[in-house]
């Protein structure tokens, strides 16, 4: 039995061994991982802070000169917008006067020619239907 237990004794030995490579290479792993890790944040951080965040800076004052822009064109549109609105309802009321004005001016002329206008007809129209009386 003795053969045995050395045997035995040898393969927990290895065993052994293989299990403290084992730690310490998961070890090794974890601190390259942390390393790597430290690394890409800080390059991040770099290019945030040298290229973003000018980028960033640059982008919201792009952002506040259109939003002034599209402001002034509302306030711009909207005063367009009332101006016309204002000039149609004086050509409405100015074309309502005239037309108005031109109507009581010109109705008594045209009463004055439509009356002349049946005299004429009365006097140069002859009344087959009337009797004509004889001279006795």
């Amino acid at each position: 039995m003795e053969g045995n237990l050395g045997t035995t004794n040898i393969f927990l030995g290895i065993i052994a061994v293989v299990s403290v490579l084992e730690a310490l290479i998961v070890i090794g792993v974890g601190i390259a991982g942390f390393l790597v890790y430290r690394r890409v944040m800080d390059l991040v951080n770099i290019l945030e802070s040298k290229h973003v965040a000018p980028a960033m800076t640059r982008v919201n004052a792009i952002l506040d000169d259109v939003k002034g822009v599209t402001a002034k064109v509302k306030e711009e549109t909207e005063r367009v917008d009332h101006a016309i609105r204002t000039t149609m309802d004086r050509v409405d009321d100015t074309a309502d006067r005239v037309r108005w004005n031109v109507r009581a001016k010109t109705s008594r002329v045209v009463g004055f020619i439509r009356g002349l206008r049946v005299v004429l007809e009365e006097l140069l129209t002859t009344h087959p239907h009337e009797p004509r009386t004889q001279n006795p």
